[in-house]
């Protein structure tokens, strides 16, 4: 119904984009003289909350087969909601132009569509001082946002946009119900936003290589011989030159017209 089929990834680069900030969070395990022992990086996966939840409490008892358990700490992060934002909307009409198959044509590509991707992101933990060590690594970066350059389009390497990821929550919970030896679960939940923006399908479009203007006697009748004065014709400097060279133009008066 719409026309023909186009795929930018937005969203599944905006998932990359996102999980990418915390794909590289280590925490430090110390003795009871508070040196350092061991470096452990934290996993991060793109999956819903419940899923983990349910994986960690598939083996409650520590004291069995601690194997099949899931380690912790751990991260998840996954997609809640994605909202128009009528405040980020320009003008329908706008557009700009990029790029071409052939120096006689050139890719038009019209304004975006401005929606907000909503995230959120679990950190589990065994320990408060293993969820706070995570906790701690990722508040300071965001005041209340962090901003990202990205690449909207894979076959456009020159247009750049910068996606701002904003903290707008944080909440826990902990898991400390049942019996003493159960597996006791940390977790923080950390809600952003991220502003993403959505293109239509690309428009080829020619190159304008020469501009006519009429220049009319506007006192003049409809029956007047002279009612068009000259032609104004403007063409680029040098002739040839494709849509990202650097040249001038050159106008030529046609007065012809005049007596």
């Amino acid at each position: 119904m719409f026309g023909s089929h186009f795929y930018h990834e937005r969203i599944k680069k905006s998932v990359a984009v996102f999980g990418t900030l915390f794909n590289n969070i280590y925490i430090i395990r110390k003795d009871s003289s508070g040196n350092g022992i061991s470096q452990v990086k934290v996993p991060l996966s793109f999956a819903p909350k419940n899923k983990f939840l349910e994986r960690i409490r598939e083996n409650p008892d520590l004291d069995t087969d601690t194997k099949v358990a899931v380690k912790l700490p751990r991260m998840s992060f996954e997609i809640t909601s994605i909202n128009y934002d009528p405040q980020r909307q320009l003008q329908k009409t706008n557009s700009f132009q990029s790029g071409g198959t052939s120096a006689s044509t050139r890719n038009r590509f019209y304004t975006y569509v401005p929606y907000t991707l909503n995230f959120s992101l679990s950190i589990y933990g065994k320990t408060l001082d293993d969820v706070y060590q995570v906790v701690e690594q990722v508040l300071p970066y965001f005041n209340p946002q962090y901003t990202v350059t990205v690449k909207p389009f894979d076959d456009y390497n020159d247009i750049t946009e910068d996606v701002p990821v904003a903290l707008i929550g944080v909440s826990f919970q902990d898991d400390f119900e049942g019996a003493v030896e159960a597996r006791r679960t940390i977790i923080y939940t950390l809600d952003f936003s991220m502003n993403v923006n959505f293109y239509g399908p690309v428009r080829p479009q020619a190159v304008i290589t020469q501009i006519d203007a009429n220049v009319f006697n506007m006192e003049a009748g409809l029956s007047d011989s002279d009612i068009q004065l000259e032609t104004i014709t403007v063409t680029p400097t040098p002739e040839g030159v494709t849509a990202d060279s650097d040249y001038g133009f050159a106008t030529a008066i046609d007065l012809s017209f005049d007596d």
